[in-house]
């Protein structure tokens, strides 16, 4: 890691709940167990599997591992040296054509080829379609700036660097048998072998029993897709593993000491540790988190593509808010989809607001401290992205600049320059609306109850100047919708101003809204919908 720690910190640390402290911690303990392991570089291992372009789970995994690496040096005073090492398996075979391709049809030849053997069907410089997605994934890994370094499974295993253990692997060949057959059905125990050789004759990468095993010589025989015997060394990248004994080999040869996996793998985790340890690694401390789920409750997915991608989030976000909703409950499954991101944006924004006035135990609990490695920027925000959104759908925003005019009016000393991150926020509250809040929103008449309130608000706003404050506006709300028919029930009230002036079922503080927006604007807006000026022309 580069960045530097807080010495302020590190008695704090040891008491910190948040949960990256608490796996630093029993990553400490298991190093007191390891051979050595008070001297070693400590290695945190990422797997990326680039059978389909990077999605956001992906970076989830990096983000997390940075984030209980940055939690490990406080606790270790930064006197432990640490790697992070991005794995990608680019060497497995592309078993389906991912969905979002774009010439599906071209890829058929290829299939069960090594994804560094497969044409890049995007064009452009990279080679291959694994070496594109490599490629995906680190141009955002470098974009966000996380210290890590990157491997290729398919350069591991022709350089040689696995060689050493995969020559155990053969020595150990029927020990690792045994850990796997258990765990398959009869028809498959009948064929499976936990190399796969890459078919001299087709290079596709084979699925096929083993005729002999030759640890001396460090070779398999097996029959070849042509139907001849072929004999290949395990060496050398003519042959890679099974992906469950691969697991074990990796973090065998390599020296893994913690690495985080998706909970469909929770099952598999007892085998990957058995492998590594008959290959004489010693298993890695793991951290389980649960998947993440689309907008129907459905697994995401690489080859279908649902879910969003790195690069939809940023359209719309900032990558400190695709942090924080990574930073909060892991091991809750939580929905991945357009709609998270505003809540996630304002609340990344309450949390780096907060950090300047909090003790230092509450500061290394705030997920602030996490997300930006124990130095959160100082922000000074005046409004909420949430606010932002309802301001560019009441003004027509095609643009940020548009926005700037009623930013200044609430706050006449704002500049871009003077806020940069209120102007970013500006862009992506025009670039969201208008892809998903726009096509939605869906106005409707008042009724007559609502009639009375809104003309009543409109009086009582008659009387008000621009640069009232948002307490004195909501005071006025409240009183229009309290004398008026709902003293009982205010939530109707509001949800009567969101529906009939903003097309929505829910929205800002109105008071809030209505300083940020302006009193004249806001009269105009309730003049326009007791016209029904924003109803939807119907066939």
């Amino acid at each position: 890691m580069t960045t530097p720690i807080d010495p302020a910190f590190f008695a704090l640390s040891k008491d910190a709940r948040a949960w990256p402290f608490e796996e630093a911690r029993k990553l400490i303990k298991r190093l007191e167990s390891v051979k050595d392991g008070a001297d070693k570089v400590v290695l945190f291992e990422t797997g990326y599997g680039p059978s389909g372009l990077p999605h956001i789970g992906t970076f989830g995994e990096v983000a997390r591992t940075t984030m209980v690496r940055h939690a490990f040096e406080v606790l270790t005073e930064g006197k432990r040296k640490t790697r992070l090492l991005c794995f990608s398996d680019d060497m497995d075979g592309m078993r389906k054509i991912p969905e979002t391709v774009p010439d599906r049809a071209a890829l058929e030849p290829y299939l069960h080829k090594p994804l560094t053997a497969v044409p890049n069907p995007f064009g452009g410089d990279y080679p291959s379609f694994g070496d594109h997605n490599n490629a995906m994934l680190r141009r955002f890994l470098d974009t966000f700036g996380f210290d890590y370094e990157f491997a290729s499974a398919t350069e591991y295993y022709k350089s040689g660097k696995f060689d050493a253990v995969l020559l155990r692997a053969a020595e150990r060949y029927q020990d690792i048998m045994n850990v796997m057959l258990p765990t398959l059905g009869a028809e498959r125990q009948a064929t499976y072998s936990p190399f796969l050789p890459i078919s001299p004759a087709s290079g596709r990468v084979l699925y096929v029993p083993m005729k002999q095993v030759d640890a001396k010589a460090g070779t398999i025989t097996f029959a070849d897709e042509d139907g001849r015997d072929v004999t290949l060394p395990v060496t050398g990248g003519h042959v890679k593993l099974q992906w469950k004994p691969d697991f074990g080999m990796r973090w065998a040869a390599l020296g893994v000491d913690f690495e985080m996996f998706g909970k469909d793998h929770q099952t598999n985790a007892p085998i990957y540790d058995r492998i590594c340890e008959i290959l004489g690694g010693v298993a890695p401390q793991h951290y389980v988190y649960e998947l993440f789920l689309d907008d129907k409750g459905e697994k995401i997915s690489k080859s279908r593509g649902n879910g969003l991608t790195i690069d939809e989030w940023l359209t719309y976000a900032s990558p400190e808010s695709l942090s924080l909703f990574m930073f909060q409950k892991p091991r809750s499954a939580k929905r991945l989809y357009f709609d998270v991101i505003p809540r996630a944006v304002d609340e990344y924004l309450q949390f780096i607001a907060a950090y300047p006035g909090q003790e230092g135990k509450q500061q290394i609990e705030n997920p602030a401290w996490h997300i930006h490695a124990g130095e959160p920027p100082q922000a000074e925000l005046p409004i909420t992205f949430a606010l932002l959104l309802n301001l560019v759908s009441v003004s027509n925003a095609e643009d940020k600049t548009h926005l700037w005019g009623f930013i200044r009016k609430y706050q006449p000393d704002a500049t871009p320059e003077k806020y940069p991150l209120l102007d970013q926020l500006a862009g992506y509250a025009v670039a969201y609306y208008h892809a998903f809040e726009k096509p939605k929103k869906t106005y409707r008449a008042a009724t007559e109850q609502e009639r009375v309130a809104l003309e009543a608000l409109l009086a009582a706003l008659a009387d008000v100047a621009d640069g009232a404050k948002s307490d004195d506006l909501q005071n006025l709300v409240y009183e229009a919708g309290k004398a008026n028919g709902f003293a009982e029930n205010l939530r109707d009230w509001f949800k009567a101003l969101y529906e009939v002036l903003l097309g929505s079922s829910q929205g800002p503080r109105f008071g809030g809204f209505i300083e940020l927006y302006g009193v004249k604007e806001t009269r105009e807006l309730i003049a326009k919908g007791l016209a029904g000026a924003f109803l939807k022309v119907r066939e």
